[in-house]
């Protein structure tokens, strides 16, 4: 009667395939894992702003008797209509901390150095820029400007 005998080419390209699907379910463990890890971390203007948010709050907490020292934003813009459209603020060079609609009420401060303000609809928004009030735009004009910080 015949033998049975077993196929090394066959074990070999078993093996390979057995290999080759761990090797695949590892990358997509690795990549999805990072991928969690990146939509957790902050980006780098949320890592300012909050820098920037916790010194204005420890300026605001002196003790009795000090005198207090309050950060004033390089840029705050306030909605006033319904919907204000696109209003983009970006560090010159860098990040882009804002390009969005804004609502009604929605406001928005930053404290960078220097920032490019570009406001599709400058008569839909109010802007200070170092604690003063700019003068209001046009209804429907674009308006666009640099603010930099005192000092």
């Amino acid at each position: 009667m015949g033998r049975h005998r077993s196929d090394p080419m066959g074990l070999a390209r078993l093996a390979l395939a057995v290999l080759a699907v761990v090797a695949v379910v590892t990358l997509l463990v690795i990549g999805g894992r990072a991928l969690l890890a990146s939509l957790d971390a902050p980006t780098q203007a949320e890592r300012e702003r909050a820098t920037a948010t916790a010194l204005a709050t420890a300026g605001t907490a002196g003790t009795a008797g000090q005198e207090d020292t309050v950060q004033v934003p390089t840029v705050h813009i306030e909605c006033l209509a319904q919907t204000c459209p696109t209003v983009t603020v970006r560090v010159p060079g860098g990040d882009v901390l804002q390009h969005r609609e804004m609502s009604k009420g929605e406001e928005v401060s930053y404290f960078e150095p220097e920032l490019d303000v570009v406001l599709s609809d400058a008569g839909t928004v109010r802007v200070t820029e170092n604690g003063e009030r700019r003068e209001q735009g046009e209804q429907g004009a674009r308006q666009a400007f640099t603010a930099r910080a005192p000092g």
